[in-house]
C-alpha cells in the first residue's frame, strides 16, 4: 500500500533495452518485483548482471537516482545497490526513463532464517540498526522499510537494501509505505519521515516474524500490538525493546541498538551461568534404578551437551558481531 500510482511497465525474457544517450545494452532474464514506481528487471548487462528499473515516471525514477547515489556515499559504506546508469529507453509509445543498478544477490530475510538459530536474527538486526543509525546521521529515513526490502548477501551474511524508492528526507511526508509496517495505519503516529517511523518499521519486522503470515488491523491499533505480543513467547522475551518502538521513545537508531544488544549479552550471560554452575549429585533415595542408571545419564548427558553448543554457538554469534562492528570502523 503506497501513496502514488503504479507506473508498471510490462516486458518479456528476451527484451532488448538500448539507451538512447548512453548506448548500453540490457537484455531482460526475468521480473524482480514492482511497486510503485514502476518495475525491476534482472537484465544481462555487456559483461554481468544488473538490476534494471523501467517506469512511466520520470520525477520518481530521478529521485530514485539521487537517493541512490546519496547512500553510496554515507560514510563511505554502500547501504543500497550500487548505482551504475541512468538513461532514456525509445519505444514505440515514447521514451521510457530507466536506471540501472547492482544486482544483489541473496535470499530475503525470513527465507535465511528458515534454517539458523534464533541468534542470527539479533544480529541481522543489530546490522540493520547500525545502518539505519548513518543513513538517519545523513538525514534520510528509509520509510518503506519491511523484509520484502530486505536482502542477506554474503558470506559473511549482510543486509542490504532493496527498493529505494520509499528513502525521503527527513521532515517530509514519507512518500511509500506498507500498511502493515506503517504507524499511520496503527495510529501510533504520523507519517512524517524521522527516525522514530523507521525504528516503529523495526518492531513490525519483530513482530511479522513471529506471525509470518501478518494480520490486518481488527481493532484499536495499539491494544491489538499489544496482544499479539503478549501472547506470543518468543516476542515476550522482547517486550519492553517493543514497547518502546512502537511507541516512539527511542530517539535514535543507536538507542534501540544498544537495548537490544544489553537483551542479546544478558541472555548470553544467564546461559554461560547455567552451563558452568556443577552439577549437584542426585541424594541416593531418588537414584534411578540400576536397570535405568545407563538410560538416565545418557539423556542427562545428552541435555548438558545441547546446552553447551547452544552457548558456544551464541558466543560464537557474538564475536562474529564483534568482528563485524570492527571491520565497520577501519
Amino acid at each position: 500500500m503506497n501513496t502514488s500510482k503504479n507506473p508498471e511497465v510490462k516486458l518479456t525474457p528476451g527484451d532488448l533495452i538500448v539507451g538512447k544517450w548512453n548506448r548500453n545494452q540490457y537484455t531482460i532474464l526475468r521480473e524482480l518485483g514492482s511497486g510503485a514506481t514502476g518495475t525491476v528487471y534482472l537484465a544481462r548487462g555487456n559483461r554481468s548482471k544488473v538490476a534494471v528499473k523501467v517506469s512511466h515516471d520520470t520525477l520518481s525514477i530521478t529521485s530514485e537516482v539521487n537517493v541512490l547515489k546519496h547512500l553510496s556515499k554515507v560514510q563511505g559504506k554502500t547501504l543500497g545497490p550500487s548505482f551504475i546508469e541512468m538513461d532514456d529507453w525509445v519505444t514505440l509509445k515514447g521514451a521510457l526513463p530507466f536506471y540501472v543498478m547492482e544486482y544483489v544477490q541473496g535470499e530475503s530475510l525470513f527465507v535465511f532464517m528458515r534454517q539458523r538459530k534464533e541468534e542470527w536474527f539479533g544480529i541481522l538486526m543489530l546490522q540493520l540498526l547500525r545502518d539505519l543509525t548513518d543513513l538517519h546521521a545523513s538525514g534520510w529515513v528509509f520509510g518503506d522499510l519491511k523484509p520484502d526490502n530486505l536482502l542477506i548477501s554474503g558470506p559473511p551474511p549482510k543486509i542490504r537494501w532493496l527498493d529505494v524508492g520509499g528513502t525521503t528526507m527527513i521532515g517530509r511526508a514519507i512518500k511509500e509505505y506498507t500498511e502493515f509496517f506503517d504507524r499511520g495505519y496503527w495510529g501510533m503516529g504520523s507519517r512524517k519521515a524521522e527516525p522514530s517511523y523507521d525504528l516503529f518499521a523495526v518492531g513490525m519486522i519483530i513482530i511479522n516474524y513471529a506471525y509470518p503470515k501478518r494480520f490486518d488491523k481488527k481493532e484499536g491499533g495499539w491494544n491489538q500490538l499489544q496482544k499479539a505480543i503478549d501472547q506470543n513467547r518468543w516476542l515476550k522475551k522482547y517486550r519492553a525493546i517493543l514497547y518502546k518502538a512502537l511507541h516512539g521513545q527511542y530517539s535514535s537508531a543507536e538507542q534501540m541498538r544498544e537495548d537490544l544488544l544489553k537483551h542479546y549479552s544478558a541472555k548470553s550471560s544467564a546461559k554461560t551461568t547455567s552451563a558452568s554452575r556443577p552439577i549437584q549429585k542426585t541424594s541416593p533415595s531418588v537414584t534411578p534404578p540400576m536397570n535405568q542408571n545407563g538410560r538416565y545419564k545418557r539423556k542427562k548427558m545428552k541435555k548438558r551437551r545441547h546446552m553447551t553448543e547452544t552457548v558456544l554457538i551464541f558466543l560464537f554469534l557474538l564475536v562474529f558481531y564483534v568482528v563485524y562492528l570492527m571491520g565497520q570502523t577501519m
